[in-house]
């Protein structure tokens, strides 16, 4: 059996990982996306992180453009961006149908031995 190694955008995917990989900015992302929009303030009383260590969360987001911003007087407000989650989303979506043709093979191979048990 051959196997084909394909490598799918591996530096943005890798960064979109090791950028989610942190518990506490996995928790600040989703914090961002269960609201149409956030401030770093507003996220700093909703968490148990400093100020300076949200800023730095959001701007880890930021340069992975899981995030964008607006901003409106002083204030920068936060949402999320679809489109960044789109590359890991894309890599996902392999494997998903890599294991889909996995299963279909394994059901085939026991529906053939099923048979073979019934029907000597």
């Amino acid at each position: 059996m051959a196997y084909i190694f394909e490598v799918f955008a591996a530096p943005e995917v890798s960064d979109l990982m090791r950028t989610l990989s942190d518990p506490t900015r996995r928790a600040i992302f989703e914090r961002i996306a269960a609201a149409p929009e956030t401030t770093v303030s507003a996220l700093t009383r909703a968490g148990r992180v400093s100020q300076p260590a949200v800023s730095q969360h959001v701007k880890a987001l930021l340069d992975a453009r899981l995030i964008v911003g607006r901003r409106e007087g002083r204030n920068i407000f936060y949402r999320t961006d679809a489109r960044g989650l789109a590359p890991l989303a894309n890599w996902v979506q392999h494997y998903e149908r890599l294991w889909a043709q996995s299963f279909d093979r394994l059901d085939d191979y026991l529906q053939t031995m099923q048979r073979n048990e019934t029907n000597p």
